[in-house]
């Protein structure tokens, strides 16, 4: 079952380690705008599926991150949120594998949920005989063949 959460609301996300990321919702529009992002189509045709997700990643966040708590700079002074920064964010192995968890698998899992192919009537198996027969009719024909 889908369950739709129809609020544009932003919503905070815990990344552990004193880090929050408040995030917009990751819509049908976002991902567009994300795959149409110049870092995303600056990425060379034989780049691999770990290149391919950072760079994503990158961009999705870029859009959706509005806000955070427990980024700071060098001398621990807040900074705010910028594109830069953003990226510099996740270029930290684990906040990267904790926002690809918690703000993008559930997109990314429906998505390929969407993937999956369901048998065809018309598809290599639909002209096979059925050659079963139950228990009871294999040993009528056997008791009079």
């Amino acid at each position: 079952m889908i369950r739709l959460d129809l609020s544009t609301t932003p919503r905070w996300l815990d990344l552990g380690h004193g880090l929050r990321l408040q995030v917009l919702p990751v819509t049908t529009a976002i991902m567009v705008a994300a795959r149409n992002d110049p870092d995303v189509e600056a990425l060379p045709k034989n780049a691999s599926q770990e290149q391919m997700a950072v760079v994503m990643a990158k961009a999705v966040a870029r859009r959706v991150v509005t806000d955070w708590e427990g980024v700071g700079d060098a001398n621990g002074k807040p900074v705010p949120v910028t594109p830069e920064g953003i990226d510099a964010l996740l270029d930290i192995w684990p906040i990267f594998e904790t926002f690809q968890t918690r703000c993008l698998a559930p997109h990314l899992m429906l998505d390929a949920e969407k993937n999956v192919s369901s048998p065809l009537p018309n598809g290599t198996s639909a002209g096979a005989k059925a050659i079963a027969r139950p228990a009871k009719a294999r040993a009528k024909a056997a008791r009079h063949g």
